[in-house]
């Protein structure tokens, strides 16, 4: 298991239900050694739905979609201040862990994180 960086930053990926994208995304930074994730979802039927706290927690947010971060903006307008919300454009059309995300997420991720 890395050790974690002092100056890890934490990471947060918003889909819609956090069932497959915004998990997935997750998943690509366990035992990284300089980013921290979290992932939720916008939908009342969300595996985890996003709360005011989670984006309190991140340095960086990323959504999959235009309308995820409407939503964001719309309910968490406070929250938000002041941090980056970026959206990778990854439309709802992968399973879980699937091979294409994950090369998707890591070309999008790669001109906004230094250490990915």
């Amino acid at each position: 298991m890395p050790h974690l960086s002092p100056d890890a930053r934490q990471l947060l990926f918003i889909c819609s239900q956090n069932r497959w994208r915004s998990l997935t995304a997750e998943h690509l930074f366990d035992q990284h050694p300089h980013y921290v994730a979290r992932s939720a979802g916008t939908e009342p039927g969300a595996r985890v739905r996003v709360t005011a706290g989670h984006l309190g927690w991140a340095d960086i947010i990323f959504v999959m979609e235009r309308k995820h971060a409407d939503i964001l903006r719309e309910k968490f307008a406070p929250e938000l201040a002041g941090k980056p919300v970026i959206c990778l454009r990854i439309p709802d059309k992968f399973q879980f862990l699937d091979h294409v995300l994950q090369e998707l997420l890591r070309e999008r991720l790669q001109e906004h994180l230094t250490h990915f």
